[in-house]
């Protein structure tokens, strides 16, 4: 299959700027003033505890209508995408790792990409040998059965099989920026390496790639360190820094950084 000539940046935008954001769900406020910058190629930890507002952001990112933002802006290479559904943003290469991806009895997985892959690039007569071709490739790189593919999408899957095929989509269709959810959640030691080692083969493949982990841990950070850390506290990110910030909060949690969110 052919790559996606989408990676390269001409502007002096970053990839992602989200600026001043404010979002409710069912009008509760939960982000309250989110800023944050990547730059393409990078990959950003976003860390905070349990209802820190780290998944509502991934959600008003892809656009979840769940998620009414409020106030501020989120902008893709100086684009803004308020006026834009989830379906043009991910056309646009915005890619969303869910936290627990759903099963979808009766697709299977090679016909799923295929259908995505074709959203993806606007060519809707993509073959399925072509896909499958594509598909066994990446899936030989994330060490994966090949007869995955003709499996239905996630049913009967276990966490780690269910993460590991998030990957395998990821590589498959090619983003610029990937929002992973909650990647390492649920995930046993070889399952939580096997991971890491398929975002890094992905990351090797599509240099230009941005990534924002969201996680609660610093073990998957051992695998993936990354160039920036950002802490989300009630709705606010109060701290940035580098990986070391990742092991202070290891070592001494998020109570400690939750003043600066007052």
């Amino acid at each position: 299959m052919t790559p996606m000539d989408t990676s390269a940046d001409t502007t002096e935008a970053p990839l992602l700027d989200i600026d001043d954001l404010h979002a409710e769900v069912e009008g509760r406020p939960i982000l309250r003033g989110v800023n944050l910058c990547l730059d393409a190629g990078e990959l950003h930890a976003l860390m905070g505890p349990n209802g820190s507002g780290k998944s509502t952001l991934a959600r008003a990112l892809l656009g979840d209508p769940s998620v009414t933002v409020t106030a501020g802006e989120v902008r893709v290479r100086g684009e803004p995408l308020d006026a834009l559904p989830p379906h043009e943003r991910a056309a646009r290469g915005i890619f969303l790792g869910f936290q627990h991806p759903e099963a979808i009895p009766g697709v299977n997985v090679l016909n799923f990409l295929r259908q995505a892959i074709a959203a993806r690039t606007g060519v809707p007569d993509l073959s399925v040998l072509e896909v499958r071709m594509a598909l066994m490739d990446w899936a030989a790189r994330l060490g994966m059965d090949t007869r995955f593919a003709e499996r239905h999408l996630n049913e009967g899957f276990s966490g780690g099989e269910r993460k590991r095929n998030e990957i395998l989509q990821m590589a498959l269709l090619e983003p610029d920026l990937a929002v992973l959810d909650e990647t390492d959640s649920g995930l046993d030691v070889d399952a939580l390496r096997a991971v890491a080692d398929g975002i890094t083969a992905v990351r090797r493949a599509r240099p230009h790639l941005g990534i924002l982990l969201i996680t609660h841990y610093q073990r998957i950070l051992a695998h993936l360190v990354p160039d920036r850390v950002h802490v989300l506290l009630d709705g606010r990110i109060v701290r940035s820094g580098g990986p070391e910030l990742a092991a202070a909060i290891e070592a001494q949690g998020f109570e400690a950084l939750r003043e600066d969110a007052a």
